[in-house]
């Protein structure tokens, strides 16, 4: 008796639901209309449920659909990792490859990153995912995560692509009519911006001085009445002189280049910010992780230089 499901069946609709119609379907798959809702229509019968709604000019993927398709391109990414473990894939990297990244940071620095990695290996197929709160790294839904700070989870591999700190910044105009914070007790009379992100603890900046055995941190209640989980829209109001914000070197450099912002309390540390390309041990062999992260710190690095 023959399986519910094929293995040719997984590629197959991997393909149909990127292409998003049975007619860029077919000219991807090098075939026929007719014999893409011919195999679909086979899929579906084996297994009993529709995986597709589908109409004369649209179609999307039914829940169980989206479980197919899931389940189908984990597998997929690991049949591409076996090869590479056996040594029989090409050297050229291809394949699926799902990346995970916050939502700032992957759309103003991943997302054209990927855009110029796809155009140098054009047999790797990339999905990226831009999160609020970032999944777990035990997940087994990305390949590659990019992450602020180290992981504490052993089971993944870390490796740092870029450093990183966490600053705090103020408008110019802002300082000048609210006064300059000497020591960290200072935030609490003035107005900071809250972001909420992650497993963070929100409202709370810990601020460290000193160094090796001398380091003391002080943890500051901050208030405000300006909230967000978009980095850039808190940025903006710091820019528009709203109050004090705590954010990535990397997402306000510019500003402070330019004097827009200006650095408060530069003689304390705040947390460890440095940027990660997060990936399950299994997968360090495959050529399409590898050659990805390798890719992006190098990107990450001549940006640095570029910028100093």
């Amino acid at each position: 008796m023959s399986s519910a499901i094929q293995p040719a069946d997984l590629g197959f609709f991997s393909v149909l639901a990127s292409a998003g119609s049975l007619s860029a379907a077919a000219r991807e798959l090098g075939i026929t209309t007719p014999a893409v809702s011919k195999h679909l229509a086979l899929m579906e019968s084996r297994v009993g449920v529709a995986l597709l709604n589908r109409t004369t000019r649209r179609m999307s993927l039914t829940p169980e659909g989206e479980v197919y398709l899931q389940h189908a391109r984990r597998i997929l990414g690991e049949i591409d990792d076996m090869e590479e473990l056996l040594g029989v894939s090409r050297s050229t990297p291809t394949g699926l490859l799902r990346v995970n990244a916050t939502l700032g940071f992957g759309r103003s620095h991943v997302a054209p990153l990927i855009s110029r990695f796809v155009r140098k290996h054009p047999q790797v197929e990339v999905q990226l995912q831009l999160s609020v709160n970032p999944p777990p790294l035990t997940d087994d839904a990305f390949d590659v995560c990019i992450r602020f700070g180290a992981p504490p989870d052993s089971r993944m591999i870390a490796r740092q692509i870029a450093p990183n700190r966490r600053l705090l910044c103020a408008s110019p105009a802002y300082l000048a009519r609210h006064g300059v914070p000497k020591v960290p007790h200072d935030l609490t009379r003035h107005n900071c911006i809250g972001i909420r992100q992650g497993e963070q603890a929100y409202g709370v900046w810990r601020l460290s001085s000193g160094r090796g055995k001398t380091v003391s941190t002080e943890a500051v209640k901050t208030r405000g009445n300006l909230t967000t989980n978009d980095g850039e829209i808190a940025v903006n109001w710091a820019l528009d002189g709203h109050g004090i914000l705590m954010r990535a070197e990397w997402d306000i450099e510019r500003y402070l280049r330019n004097g827009r912002l200006v650095q408060v309390l530069p003689q304390y540390f705040t947390p460890d910010a440095s940027i990660h390309a997060v990936y399950p041990q299994r997968h360090q062999l495959a050529a399409r992780v590898r050659v990805f992260v390798d890719f992006v710190a190098l990107a990450f690095t001549q940006q640095a230089a570029v910028s100093k």
